[in-house]
């Protein structure tokens, strides 16, 4: 057990009279513990970072229409019914055929079920522009694939299109089986704009194996195209701006993920 994990999540079980399940640990940017709340089975989260904490507030928002249920929430706190479910999207995937295919189907519904919630949400949301600012700066000192993603970005980003509060992070770790109640999506960002966004992250996960496997990206984004309705040329654009945003984190943090700018040279290609 992480004593600082301990010390940020006590007062908390406390103060909900929560009941431990399970060992508290760290993230870099949270504290969690399973706990029993109010006699469902429930994860406690802390954030610590601001980033985090936005993003719990979208899950207080959208109220589990297409996210996890919010069972208690408070500041940097929130109080999650846990996924009990058996099936795995990142089992799904790595199986692949169809049921990487079916993955990727129940990615774009959650998405889907994401975006259609209307209402005014949390302060705090930023818009792509500032989202993709690590790629434009990337881009001034790299060039080759970086500018080219980057000149991209700005294009799609500066069309007129009907903005959606955005997951931010969709990929097959982020969307759980809560069994009857379905496929519920966690760890939002906090990201308003262009839905078509949302769907780029899947066709670079759950791995670089699978990712990169033969013919992979062109049958998810076809499967992703027919799902959603957004034009193929328009999905793929956003994949190599996508792909570019997340080839700059990789690069200027150091923690590996290349696999991207990979996939982002393939869907340059399918662009022609």
């Amino acid at each position: 057990m992480s004593s600082r994990a301990e010390s940020i999540v006590a007062p908390y079980l406390e103060r909900w009279k929560l009941v431990r399940d399970g060992p508290a640990f760290t993230t870099p940017s949270s504290a969690l513990i399973p706990v029993v709340a109010w006699g469902r089975k429930a994860i406690l989260k802390v954030a610590t970072e601001r980033e985090e904490e936005l993003g719990s507030r979208l899950m207080v928002w959208w109220n589990g229409r297409g996210s996890a249920p919010v069972l208690e929430h408070d500041g940097p706190a929130i109080v999650l019914l846990r996924a009990e479910g058996t099936r795995s999207l990142t089992a799904m995937a790595e199986a692949g055929g169809d049921q990487d295919d079916e993955a990727t189907r129940v990615l774009c519904a959650a998405a889907s079920t994401l975006h259609a919630v209307r209402g005014e949400p949390p302060e705090g949301l930023v818009g792509l522009d500032r989202w993709f600012c690590e790629l434009f700066v990337h881009a001034e000192t790299r060039g080759g694939f970086f500018g080219r993603a980057a000149s991209v970005a700005r294009m799609l980003i500066n069309e007129k299109s009907e903005p959606v509060v955005l997951h931010g992070d969709v990929h097959h770790g982020n969307v759980l089986d809560f069994g009857d109640d379905g496929w519920r999506a966690i760890d939002p960002k906090h990201v308003r704009g262009d839905r078509a966004f949302d769907f780029a992250n899947i066709l670079c996960n759950p791995d670089a194996r699978v990712a990169l496997g033969p013919g992979r990206l062109e049958r998810q984004l076809a499967i992703i195209c027919r799902q959603t309705g957004i034009a193929h040329e328009r999905m793929t654009a956003w994949t190599v701006a996508w792909c570019g945003l997340s080839s700059a984190w990789s690069e200027r943090s150091g923690d590996g993920g290349r696999h991207a700018l990979q996939v982002g040279l393939a869907a340059e290609r399918i662009l022609g």
